[in-house]
């Protein structure tokens, strides 16, 4: 797991970002080093998935209403999501996808500012 600041950056968390672009570096190199052992190796960069059980129904409110004119899609994510997209990942569909890097949000990683 990586997120949307290691594909596109994040004002004022440059040590987060450049982990999370860690990740998917080496998330490439290792798809080549295990290809030849049959492993895949992907990533996913989720966005913003606040949970709504850990904070207040006006906190959560905030979020999604910043998200309407913010990110593409208007809203944040569902907890879910990423989730389905690992599970497509680890299946048989996916045999042919190696060494790459999946961005679950919403559209905000190819928004421009």
């Amino acid at each position: 797991m990586s997120s949307v600041s290691g594909v596109a950056g994040n004002r004022g968390q440059v040590n987060y970002s450049a982990a999370k672009a860690g990740i998917i570096g080496a998330t490439k190199a290792l798809a080549i080093e295990l290809a030849k052992r049959k492993i895949t190796v992907n990533c996913v960069a989720p966005g913003s998935f606040p949970d709504p059980d850990q904070m207040s129904a006006e906190a959560y409110q905030t979020r999604q209403d910043d998200a309407k004119g913010r990110v593409p899609l208007g809203r944040v994510g569902k907890l879910k999501e990423p989730g389905y997209l690992c599970v497509f990942l680890a299946s048989p569909a996916a045999s042919y996808i190696t060494g790459q890097t999946w961005a679950v949000d919403g559209g905000i990683s190819i928004k421009h500012p």
